[in-house]
């Protein structure tokens, strides 16, 4: 059979061709969504570099750069990242009761809307391995940090909750709000997570502090604070609670969760993510009338990620490890979501990816890509953090733009 001769006619059509894609390559607009990457990367670094590699690979398109959090740690930095804002920078008092830290909250722009991240304050990565025990943990800390943002005139308070050393009901917390918890004989009791089982009777202050401040509770979590689900069962082990003291916390969210229903008639233990951050969001509705809120939808609203999306090609998202929960509550299945209605392609750039496309696919996701070589050490992959995230969003912009 006679090869067919490269003709005139076929170079001019690839050149159209060329000029075709190079036109739709100019005009693309993709949107940087990244959660943190735990260890290594803020959500708001991670959104820069990538946007640095496709601003080299394809210098016509259009960069917006919305970092993600889903409600807990990394939520404060992700929406300075993605408003703009103040860092309100204060001390608090730390998961330890004698333990003081470098605390404070986020302002966004306008001072009406503060984000208190309780991890700041009351996070587990505050203490040491053998200082974890939240019988003697506290949420006293975030309290503070709360009074502040309502002292200074926040209208919105968005608690992000995630990352705690305590499963203190949120007792701390509203003991720095002014309330008392007192045991059967009327003796004050401190506000530490062995003191649960001991509340028999509340005292609320004469004056709320946040009388003239909403709360929301951001969680991705929809446990409740009590039983094999519950706060002190499911996440208590990993504060450092032994099998008795899991025990005696979870009996004591249910003594709070009684004495609550008795004297202020809400009902705690029916509550969807009352366990959040060890009973913080079930104590921030009983103390604070907060509302429990999903973290990413919260943050995509705040960040105005919708109208980002508004005549996007493309979207990337990731986070350090792209696995099953990811498509369940997280910024991942949360970004991916908006996205789909709006028609915008996702793609997923992960520090590692354990799901296979016939599982990632159907969630309405084109491709996922692991930035971390196989058989690199976890300790030098996030040393090289920056650097693997800027390839990986290279060999997307080669690979599939």
């Amino acid at each position: 059979m006679q090869s067919r001769r490269y003709t005139q006619e076929d170079k001019t059509f690839e050149n159209r061709y060329k000029d075709r894609k190079r036109i739709r390559r100019c005009a693309m607009k993709i949107v940087l969504a990244f959660d943190s990457f735990k260890g290594s990367l803020p959500a708001d670094v991670a959104c820069r570099q990538a946007a640095l590699a496709l601003a080299e690979a394809l210098p016509a398109a259009t960069l917006v750069e919305k970092p993600m959090a889903d409600g807990g740690e990394g939520t404060a930095a992700a929406l300075l990242g993605a408003c703009g804002g103040d860092w309100i920078a204060l001390p608090a008092t730390g998961p330890l009761p004698d333990l003081s830290v470098d605390a404070g909250y986020a302002r966004l722009p306008g001072g009406e809307t503060a984000v208190v991240e309780m991890a700041v304050a009351s996070g587990i990565t505050l203490l040491r391995t053998d200082q974890l025990n939240p019988l003697a943990a506290t949420t006293l800390g975030t309290g503070e940090l709360l009074r502040a943002a309502a002292g200074a005139g926040s209208r919105i308070i968005l608690l992000a909750a995630g990352g705690s050393a305590t499963v203190d009901g949120g007792i701390g917390a509203a003991h720095a709000l002014g309330w008392r918890f007192l045991n059967a004989t009327g003796h004050e009791l401190p506000p530490i997570g062995a003191s649960l089982v001991h509340i028999a009777d509340l005292r609320a202050p004469e004056k709320s502090l946040l009388s003239a401040t909403e709360v929301r509770v951001l969680s991705d979590v929809t446990n409740p604070l009590c039983g094999e689900r519950g706060a002190a069962r499911v996440f208590g082990p990993q504060k450092g609670a032994t099998p008795a003291q899991v025990e005696r916390l979870d009996a004591g969210l249910a003594n709070l969760a009684a004495v609550v229903h008795r004297q202020l008639g809400i009902d705690l233990l029916a509550l969807p993510g009352g366990g959040a951050a060890g009973g913080l969001a079930a104590g921030a509705v009983a103390f604070m009338g907060a509302s429990i809120k999903p973290g990413i939808d919260t943050i995509m609203e705040t960040t105005g990620l919708a109208d980002a999306l508004d005549g996007a090609d493309w979207v990337l998202t990731g986070e350090g490890k792209f696995d099953g929960q990811s498509l369940h509550g997280k910024v991942v299945s949360g970004v991916t979501r908006l996205a789909r209605a709006r028609g915008v392609r996702v793609a997923v750039l992960a520090g590692r990816v354990e799901l296979a496309p016939a599982e990632f696919e159907p969630a309405g996701i084109a491709f996922a890509d692991a930035i971390t070589p196989a058989g690199m050490p976890l300790d030098e992959a996030a040393r090289q953090a920056p650097h693997l995230l800027r390839q990986a969003a290279t060999r997307f912009a080669e690979e599939w733009v």
